[in-house]
């Protein structure tokens, strides 16, 4: 199966001399700038071929880019704190400074063999101090404008992992890391408001045509914008407002129970006494229990009734308050005006207790339902009765009436909710960025000081496993300062940040990557962003890609870079897949390295080998089966620049005409112009499978070794460009042998020639056994075999000349075509 050119010397070779020439190296006052970047690196283990993937298609883009003249940034760097890394070392007992240095060195090492184009002078690691300052002083700026706050709040709580998780960490009631259930806590915790800029990061979706469709819907479903009537319904006992939220205010004349969540403020407000409230107490304590996906999804929804009431303030009637688990407090006010006709969850809880349904809705021009309910009517173009004045309104109408009349009398008014929850980032673990952050008993929360940063991780013996709190509360050195405020006593902040901190601006420190007075100079901001191309799984559609666009909407307002969205195009790669279909995952120890591999095939047929399996925003079930083809096609092309001439450095600005070529050699030369047209556009949209396909079928039509034109330098030399970005090693070693001397990634990317691809048409009669039986259009130097595949695919002849009974044909070239068959 491995390749027969000498693929160990050349790639060799060719790596010292990218290096030594510094190929890579970013241009520092860039005049056609194109900013490639790929998701970096969890430096948990060497990487596999689910990594390769990414880095490959990262790479061809940037070879492309640069053989295009473009100035290319495509840096590299690692997202070295978090879960992943420290669960790996305490597994292996081994200090997390240690054990990801160690493995940042493997894949490092990894990474530069395979030959990635990366500038390896803008290297960043997110656990180094010089890193983690700014992540700190980042913080701080968001302290400073009230988008970083501290609160008790109930939390997402690992008991797998010891932490709080944000929402965006938890996968159908699972921790996305170590899979245990997730359960619900009370803690004082830091957040960011992301939510403060929820409309702007709906809207701005608009503003990224380059972005997955698919994407774009995520984190709009995500971020779950509503509008609707806020509205206040008093408790019968107190007179105090129990306020609910509803985007369908034309059913509320159908409102016959009230839920409110079991973990809502509002359960001590309605001031329970005997046995309801024993009942709701024990109700609440097992409510807690379950995850919000088993409160949320189908199944028999349970609640338990309060004794209290609530007055509708549209119809004055009495509502009874019940506690009922399918009601989460994280949306809305954290209580629901139930409207069971008109709501499947609603009536779901209402058949289960006997409550009413009453019907307030029905569709325009039709009478409404009798009889027993068993379909809940929920059409927003529906006509409201049963609904005093409002009878009769129907849809939008319907809607903004009742929201008017509430504003009107003062007791609702018109409001906008989001799904989307503020970003928790307390991590309860060591290994992260500590919390600027002061706790003074006199001053409060003091800032530390832009000076004093980075403070740093204790280092040396340190307790680092996770207990349920921070590690660092153990460490009395670390915790005991004075205050920057007053001087007197205080006590540092001892959680530390979510890595997503680290990973929504590291774009941006790639810019600037040693500067030691700022995070990165806006000078260089301006010179680069947005991000060109980004490239990476669509499993952090929202997560990483919601927060580094709420990030750079932040860094914007504080005009700190140019642009208010990251980037312009988004590039989703599918999953590398085992054997058995499994997504390769170091957690469930299936990964598959690349080096044994390109030890054996080499590096070119290996990513070849990658790129061919299967488009590249698919999956992809891994199989070394696949290099037999590549190598092959490697190998031919490999004999014909051995056949060719040394050093013949053909002329590639040269354009050649029908006149001075024979037809075949021509039709060769057309060809070639079709497949440079093809590849070219199949490398911008990512479809490098079929781009390698081309070629694969330019390479058949040279025929054999020794047929003169069919095989001249010009066809090898603009085949070798268009192969460059998907193989860059046997590239540059074929276009240094056929003499030139700059690097084929400066040679220019190849055009097609329009006049080649210019057909001149002929209609062609077509017989069978000299009867007409059809006609056709041929290209007017098409030959014979050309002639007679077109017939055979028109549906009118091939009912009169079935293939197998062809004897033979006459063809009179542009005119006429005559098959011959058996009786």
């Amino acid at each position: 199966m491995a390749a027969h050119y000498p693929f160990k010397e050349i790639e060799a070779r060719w790596q010292a001399h990218w290096n030594a020439s510094g190929l890579y190296r970013t241009s520092p006052e860039p005049r056609d700038k194109y900013y490639v970047l790929v998701m970096f690196a969890y430096p948990s283990g060497d990487i596999h071929m689910g990594h390769f993937r990414n880095y490959i298609v990262g790479d061809a883009v940037a070879r492309k880019k640069m053989m295009e003249g473009k100035d290319v940034l495509h840096p590299f760097g690692w997202d070295a704190f978090g879960l992943p890394a420290e669960n790996a070392a305490i597994k292996r007992n081994v200090h997390p400074e240690t054990w990801t240095r160690e493995n940042i060195a493997v894949s490092r090492a990894t990474l530069q063999k395979v030959g990635i184009s990366y500038d390896w002078d803008r290297e960043v690691i997110t656990c180094a101090p010089e890193y983690y300052r700014w992540n700190q002083w980042l913080f701080l700026r968001l302290f400073e404008r009230g988008l970083a706050y501290r609160k008790n709040a109930e939390v997402n709580w690992c008991p797998g992992c010891k932490t709080v998780l944000a929402n965006e960490q938890v996968v159908a009631g699972e921790c996305d890391r170590c899979q245990s259930t997730v359960q619900k806590k009370t803690l004082a915790q830091w957040f960011l408001k992301i939510t403060a800029y929820a409309q702007r990061l709906l809207d701005d979706l608009d503003t990224l045509p380059g972005w997955p469709e698919n994407v774009k819907t995520m984190q709009r479903n995500w971020i779950g914008r509503s509008e609707g009537l806020e509205v206040d319904f008093p408790l019968k006992h107190s007179g105090q407002p129990l306020r609910i939220f509803t985007t369908r205010p034309d059913t509320i004349y159908g409102v016959t129970y009230m839920a409110v969540a079991p973990e809502s403020p509002y359960v001590q407000e309605l001031e329970l006494e005997g046995e309801f409230k024993v009942e709701v107490g024990r109700y609440v304590h097992e409510a807690g229990k379950k995850s919000d996906l088993e409160r949320t999804t189908e199944g028999d929804k349970d609640g338990v009734f309060t004794g209290r009431y609530a007055i509708n303030p549209f119809s004055g009637e009495d509502v009874p308050i019940w506690i009922a688990d399918y009601v989460l407090a994280s949306y809305g006010t954290g209580a629901v005006m139930a409207v069971p006709a008109h709501d499947e969850r609603d009536f779901a809880f209402a058949r289960r207790y006997g409550l009413p349904l009453r019907v307030v809705l029905k569709e325009p021009g039709r009478k409404p339902q009798e009889g027993p309910l068993e379909v809940v009517f929920t059409s927003k173009d529906a006509e409201m009765i049963h609904s005093s004045i409002f009878d009769g309104k129907i849809g939008s109408e319907a809607v903004e009436a009742t929201i008017r009349y509430a504003e009107e009398r003062g007791f609702g008014q018109r409001q906008v909710h989001f799904r989307l929850r503020d970003w928790l980032v307390s991590r309860q673990r060591y290994w992260g960025t500590p919390i600027p952050i002061v706790h003074c008993p006199k001053c409060g929360l003091v800032a530390v000081p832009d000076g004093e940063l980075p403070v740093r991780l204790p280092e040396g013996e340190i307790d680092f496993i996770p207990k349920g709190r921070s590690p660092l509360a153990d460490v009395p050195e670390f915790v005991h300062v004075s205050c920057p405020n007053c001087g007197e006593p205080a006590e540092r902040d001892v959680d530390t940040m979510d890595t997503f901190m680290d990973s929504s601006w590291y774009f941006l420190r790639y810019l600037d990557p040693r500067n030691d007075r700022r995070p990165f100079a806006l000078e260089e901001a301006r010179r680069w962003l947005p991000v060109d191309k980004y490239i990476g799984g669509i499993t952090h559609a929202t997560g990483h890609l919601m927060y580094f666009r709420f990030i750079t909407k932040v860094l914007y307002d504080m005009m700190l870079v140019p642009t208010f969205e990251p980037s312009r195009e988004l590039f989703n790669h599918g999953m590398v897949m085992d054997g058995e279909g499994r997504v390769m995952s170091k957690s469930l120890g299936n990964v598959i390295s690349p080096i044994e591999f390109m030890d054996q095939e080499g590096i070119d047929v290996a990513r070849l080998t990658m790129f061919f399996a299967s488009p590249a925003d698919k999956e992809l079930l891994w199989s070394d089966a696949g290099a037999v083809g590549t190598a092959r096609f490697l190998d031919r092309l490999w004999r014909l620049v051995e056949w060719l001439p040394a050093h013949s450095r053909p002329d590639l600005n040269r354009r050649y005409s029908r006149t001075e070529l024979s037809s075949d050699a021509f039709a060769l030369y057309r060809r070639l112009n079709q497949t440079i047209r093809k590849v070219s556009l199949d490398l911008e949209a990512m479809q490098f499978n079929t781009a390698i396909a081309a070629l694969m079928e330019l390479l058949k039509e040279f025929g054999g070794e020794g047929r003169g034109g069919a095989y001249e330098a010009f066809h090898v030399a603009k085949v070798t460009q268009l192969l460059a970005p998907l193989a860059p090693h046997f590239a540059e070693e074929i276009w240094h042998r056929l003499g030139y001397g700059e690097s084929i990634f400066r040679s220019g990317w190849p055009e097609s020639d329009p006049d080649a691809l210019t057909l001149e048409v002929v209609t062609l009669a077509v017989q069978v056994n000299g009867k007409l039986r059809g006609q056709i259009e041929v290209a007017r130097d098409a030959t014979e075999a050309d002639a007679l595949k077109l017939a055979m695919a028109d549906a009118r002849v091939a009912k009169f000349a079935p293939p197998e009974s062809v004897a033979k044909t006459i063809f009179v070239k542009g005119r006429l075509l005559n098959i011959v068959v058996r009786p």
